[in-house]
């Protein structure tokens, strides 16, 4: 997997700012006046980021966290994905060709450590679920928003229900926005790893955390880190696939081009109930 080769990290990016310290990778979502929500531009500059974490040996350690203490993300901006055309924003290729916005999705196999505070939403989720060590702030809260938006949770879903109970995981995406697991819930379940009492002290929290990794055999905790993700997928690929085919299969349906308009318009949507129902059905 190479980085798309337009992107110069060294320059100002796209809604991301990526620093290189003493070993340690920075990756800060910095859209906090749009909640820090993810642009369909910063799809291929995280990909790129990713790339270089993966790929230089002076990087040992990751992370990524988010500018401000309100939100950390917001999940995807569908209100600035509606100003482009679909195929540019959504396309019917594999997972592996279409979805670059974790370590994981990227196949970094250095530590990732995840510092979260504020609100963090559905695709902001894919940060939380794919790093291997979260830590949060007291005022961090989790949700998820895909079935408001008339869109299927899956990728990051899957992820959550394998680190949270089934029953917790199923209650964020079914239930939606109406419910918010908070933070000191997140770290009694596990989705938390370390809780901080404000958001001032989880980037130095996740800093000291990172500064212990880097005294440790990079290449012991590249193959410890793959033997633990790859016994989980045992199972989760598939799980990931088959969720993949799912999304697929409801991009033809019109609730998923409801859902976006509806919000762009700042109005309610109006559901089909039919499950059958496809959009040339409506033409």
């Amino acid at each position: 997997m190479t980085p798309p080769a337009d992107i110069d990290l060294t320059q100002p990016l796209e809604g991301v700012v990526y620093e290189r310290r003493d070993g340690i990778a920075f990756i800060r979502i910095d859209r906090p006046d749009r909640g820090n929500s993810l642009a369909p531009a910063m799809q291929p500059i995280f990909r790129a980021i990713w790339s270089d974490v993966r790929d230089n040996a002076e990087i040992r350690v990751a992370i990524i966290t988010a500018a401000g203490e309100r939100h950390f993300c917001t999940g995807f901006d569908v209100g600035e994905a509606a100003g482009h055309e679909a195929d540019a924003v959504f396309n019917n290729r594999p997972l592996a060709e279409s979805v670059h916005w974790s370590p994981h999705q990227n196949r970094v196999w250095k530590p990732v450590i995840c510092a979260v505070q504020g609100l963090c939403v559905g695709g902001g989720l894919h940060f939380v679920v794919d790093s291997d060590i979260v830590v949060a702030s007291e005022n961090a809260a989790f949700m998820d928003t895909h079935v408001n938006l008339g869109m299927v949770g899956a990728l990051e879903n899957i992820g959550l229900a394998r680190r949270l109970p089934l029953g917790t995981a199923l209650r964020m995406t079914l239930q939606g926005r109406d419910y918010r697991l908070p933070a000191q819930r997140a770290y009694q379940l596990g989705l938390v790893d370390e809780l901080v009492a404000v958001p001032g002290e989880v980037l130095p929290a996740a800093e000291a955390i990172a500064r212990s990794l880097l005294r440790n055999s990079p290449q012991a905790m590249s193959l410890s880190k793959q033997a633990i993700w790859g016994g989980l997928e045992r199972g989760y690929r598939d799980s990931l696939e088959y969720g993949w085919g799912l999304v697929r299969v409801h991009w033809a349906h019109p609730d998923f081009a409801e859902g976006p308009r509806a919000f762009a318009e700042k109005r309610e949507p109006a559901w089909n109930p039919d499950p059958n129902a496809r959009v040339k059905d409506d033409a």
